[in-house]
């Protein structure tokens, strides 16, 4: 799958650069479908209507505080990832911790990039996290990981991996899914890739994928539900051009 994706995107990098205005619209849609579907799949209850209004700065009848924060943080989260791209910046922990600070800022500030200090479960998911204490060896060894071994790897399934491993570390108390698509993201739009959205509708595959990555240490089939979200974007891209 991975030539068949590649063979798109050459396809649409020979149509750059884009119409400005068309960018611009893809971008906006982006933007509020991400952050729509990011927290609903963690339980958020906004509409993809109300999301784009909450961002306008509008509050929503009927809807919490948290609610309305979680959408304008995971924004501000998604503009600091474009700026970290336009950086072209070494991955680090300290990118991990950025991001995740501006996903809970306002929520729980305490907790806001900051490494658990407590042992968590992961709700409906066999794999249990590992004890807090192991958490920054592990992150440590995840980011040296990135650096350093990881660049053998297909850019898709090394952003697969990441994402994979971030959450079977679940370094936080809150806010690691969020966080982990976005670092999906961050990954592949470092290498030339549009950013995918995983859609609520699909979060039982999302979950499973994961799931089974997690227990059987065998990440090939959620890198293949990745591998497939990124085919189905470049589609939609293609499409839309």
């Amino acid at each position: 799958m991975f030539k068949t994706i590649d063979q798109k995107k050459q396809k649409l990098d020979s149509k750059r650069p884009l119409p400005v205005h068309t960018l611009n619209s893809i971008r906006e849609h982006l933007i509020v479908n991400w952050t729509y579907n990011s927290n609903a799949i963690e339980g958020n209850t906004l509409t993809l209507s109300e999301t784009k209004v909450a961002l306008e700065g509008i509050t929503v009848g009927g809807k919490t505080i948290k609610e309305h924060l979680e959408a304008i943080n995971h924004k501000e989260a998604i503009l600091y990832v474009e700026e970290l791209v336009r950086s072209n910046e070494p991955f680090s922990e300290w990118q991990i911790k950025s991001i995740h600070g501006l996903i809970l800022k306002g929520i729980m500030d305490d907790q806001a990039g900051v490494y658990r200090k407590q042992n968590v479960l992961i709700s409906g998911a066999k794999h249990i996290p590992p004890d807090f204490s192991h958490v920054p060896f592990l992150m440590e060894q995840l980011a040296h990981w990135m650096v350093s071994q990881s660049k053998s790897l297909h850019a898709i399934e090394r952003a697969a991996r990441l994402h994979s491993e971030f959450v079977k570390i679940h370094p936080f108390v809150d806010g690691n899914g969020r966080t982990a698509r976005l670092l999906l993201n961050f990954e592949l739009m470092k290498n030339g890739y549009p950013p995918i959205v995983i859609e609520k509708e699909n979060r039982l595959e999302y979950y499973s994928a994961l799931d089974e990555a997690h227990t059987s240490g065998n990440p090939e089939n959620f890198v293949a539900f990745i591998s497939q979200k990124v085919d189905q974007t470049f589609d939609w891209y293609l499409n839309l051009l």
